[in-house]
């Protein structure tokens, strides 16, 4: 549980994750988890070990759907899956990215397409999806992640950070449209999570500290600090707000 929040309305609501087994997406699922909420989450690599774990430690299992989400018909058949196991989905968390480094002189069309199917294209197909749905329960949340890495103009992955730009004039498109209905959209942009695949492919002690140096608080994010935002996004105690994008960085870059 939570050290520092209970939501009680989470309780017993479907909740639907895409990368929901690995990284962030792993403490995303175990937040709900801890909430009380039905959780169904894709990945494309097995994630039953996962899953096993989750159910001995909470005594609830999550339900995992084997899916690349670059297969949007995939996609929204296993949204349809979850929704017939565990109830319309009410919140949608698209969470799944890849931010493998590539430089202007190397990408290729192809990379560059695959890349906005990985980090883009998924986040308006799923909103389709989960929309008949919400507007039959009365309403929903839908949290898209960001990234703080477009608003830093970093370099080393124009593609990464042009869909993440990308996916926050989506957010509020997507805020605008759905609002009626009672569907709140937001966006939540995470800064430098020290995840294992960050450590093991990118993290380096003069990387770190140079990061560490531009954050106001002094300490790395982990995957627990994403959490409790997007628990409090998904929660009617957010309930007035929508089209906005959250930053959770540690105080690097700044909004308003």
């Amino acid at each position: 549980m939570s050290a520092y929040v209970t939501f009680h309305d989470l309780k017993g609501v479907s909740v639907f994750i895409t990368g929901g087994g690995s990284g962030i997406g792993a403490a995303l699922t175990e937040g709900f988890l801890e909430q009380g909420a039905e959780v169904a989450f894709v990945q494309r690599s097995d994630a039953t070990a996962f899953c096993d774990d989750m159910a001995a430690k909470h005594g609830r299992r999550p339900l995992f759907i084997s899916c690349d989400i670059t297969d949007i018909a995939a996609l929204q058949n296993a949204m349809a899956e979850a929704a017939r196991v565990q109830g319309p989905i009410t919140v949608l968390v698209n969470n799944a990215a890849n931010d493998t480094r590539h430089t202007l002189d190397e990408i290729t069309v192809e990379a560059w397409d695959k890349g906005q199917a990985i980090n883009l294209r998924p986040h308006l197909f799923t909103a389709q999806a989960a929309a008949p749905g919400m507007i039959a329960a009365g309403g929903g949340s839908i949290i898209n992640f960001s990234s703080v890495s477009y608003m830093m103009g970093n370099a080393g992955y124009p593609g990464y950070t042009a869909a993440k730009a990308g996916i926050t004039g989506l957010t509020r498109s997507l805020a605008r449209e759905l609002g009626p209905h009672n569907i709140r959209v937001n966006a939540l942009m995470p800064g430098w999570v020290l995840t294992q695949r960050q450590m093991d492919l990118w993290a380096t002690p003069e990387g770190l500290s140079a990061h560490l140096a531009r954050q106001c608080l002094p300490e790395h994010l982990v995957e627990r600090d994403i959490v409790d935002a997007t628990l409090f996004l998904a929660s009617k105690a957010s309930r007035m707000m929508t089209g906005q994008a959250v930053v959770v960085d540690g105080g690097v870059v700044v909004t308003g």
